[in-house]
């Protein structure tokens, strides 16, 4: 992932050591007695609102998509299923490259409306003719409930 303090985004865009925080804790799961003394848990904070790596636009579009999970333009990433710190550190930081990576992504294109075809409209009144029919052989006349 580059080296081993900066986060590369995509081919142009990296988040330099200084912009991201590191946070450990003991961490439940498997280790055994060694859980209760080993900090595995990572947490990766990265202040977003304050970044000076990402362009304005992209800073604003990455604010706006992850405002669920930024607290005061903080967003914090958590991984905690490896037994080792380390692996731990490297899964946050696919985690927060990859959340970055579809939060200043181009949104897609506008959808262009179309009516339906001619033939699907047909296809669609036949389906409902048939339907129809069947609920009408279910009626009967009615003359038969009467006697």
């Amino acid at each position: 992932m580059g080296t081993a303090a900066d986060l590369p985004i995509n081919g142009t865009l990296v988040i330099p050591a200084a912009e991201l925080g590191w946070r450990f804790s003991r961490a439940s799961g498997p280790g055994g007695q060694g859980v209760n003394t080993t900090d595995s848990r990572v947490e990766l904070v990265y202040d977003l609102a304050a970044s000076q790596v990402l362009p304005e636009p992209l800073r604003l579009r990455a604010l706006a998509r992850l405002q669920g999970r930024l607290v005061a333009g903080v967003l914090v990433v958590v991984a905690a299923e490896h037994r080792s710190q380390w692996l731990n550190r490297q899964a946050a930081q696919k985690r927060l490259a990859e959340l970055l990576r579809q939060a200043i992504a181009p949104p897609p294109p506008m959808r262009r409306r179309t009516k339906p075809t001619k033939g699907s409209q047909e296809r669609r009144l036949a389906a409902k003719n048939r339907r129809g029919a069947i609920k009408a052989q279910r009626r009967g006349t009615g003359s038969a409930a009467e006697d």
